[in-house]
């Protein structure tokens, strides 16, 4: 898995044989590379950063499970791609994980617009998350979906603040029913800031 590319090709792809005979080890890689991706925010939210790596055994799985032949190969990488980062950003998925359905569903429902309040913050730069624009994910009721995509653009001074800067670095939502906030912990930090070309 070249983890220094922006984007998977079909070339990067293992055939489903090659796949099934590596997978263990390859999931036990990703496992640990996991591992200093992912932020819990307040009582239900959860950050997974994500990257080449993730996103290519999230393509490989879904290949693996699914069996759709070249066709889901061309899917896969069209729905999956925007979600690696292009070397002066940072992109996670987001997930309100409540497992109650019914507190989920009025938890969901008080926090429409939530997706449009989380910054990243550290020093004296903010960087506000841009929803991945895919679909509206707040619908007309204000009830916001469970999982969304952010990406995380940074200029070039903020890039090197991250990198360098002593000051936490704090990630968090606005929103008046979910003002949550979290220090993203020093290992977490050092391979986020490998996701900068």
């Amino acid at each position: 898995m070249p983890a220094d590319t922006c984007e998977i090709t079909r070339d990067d792809i293992l055939s489903p044989e090659e796949y099934l005979t590596r997978r263990k080890d390859l999931k036990h890689r990703i496992i640990e590379i996991k591992k200093n991706r992912r932020i819990s925010v307040g009582p239900d939210a959860s950050f997974y950063f994500e990257n080449y790596d993730t996103m290519w055994m999230q393509i490989q799985e879904m290949l693996y499970i699914e069996k759709g032949g070249e066709q889901q190969i061309v899917d896969e990488l069209s729905a999956y791609n925007p979600l690696v980062p292009k070397g002066r950003e940072l992109v996670a998925t987001m997930m309100f994980e409540i497992e109650d359905e019914r507190r989920r569903a009025h938890e969901l429902g008080r926090r429409g617009g939530a997706e449009h309040t989380v910054t990243l913050k550290f020093g004296d730069h903010i960087v506000a998350a841009v929803p991945e624009a895919d679909v509206e994910r707040t619908n007309a009721a204000g009830k916001t979906s469970a999982v969304h995509f952010f990406h995380f653009p940074f200029t070039d001074q903020q890039i090197d603040a991250f990198r360098r800067s002593s000051d936490d670095a704090v990630l968090g939502f606005g929103h008046e029913n979910y003002a949550h906030m979290a220090v993203i912990p020093k290992a977490v930090r050092a391979a986020l800031a490998g996701d900068f070309a």
